[in-house]
C-alpha cells in the first residue's frame, strides 16, 4: 500500500506549480507533458495499486 501512496503523492507533487504571480500574464507552462499526462497517470496507476492491495487476500495459500 506504501508503494501506491508514494506514487499518489509523486503524481501531485509533479502537477503542482506551473501558475503565475499576476494573473494577467498567461504561463504556457501549465499544459506541458508532465502536468497534462505524465502526473495524472502516476496517480491512477497509485490508486490501482492501492485498489489491488486492498483486495489482495494475504492468507491464501496457492
Amino acid at each position: 500500500m506504501f508503494l501506491g501512496l508514494a506514487f499518489i503523492i509523486l503524481g501531485f507533487v509533479l502537477m503542482s506549480g506551473g501558475g503565475s504571480d499576476d494573473p494577467n500574464i498567461f504561463n504556457p507552462e501549465i499544459y506541458n507533458f508532465r502536468r497534462i499526462r505524465l502526473a495524472p497517470t502516476l496517480v491512477l496507476l497509485g490508486l490501482g495499486i492501492e485498489i489491488y492491495a486492498i483486495l489482495l487476500n494475504p492468507t491464501k495459500k496457492n
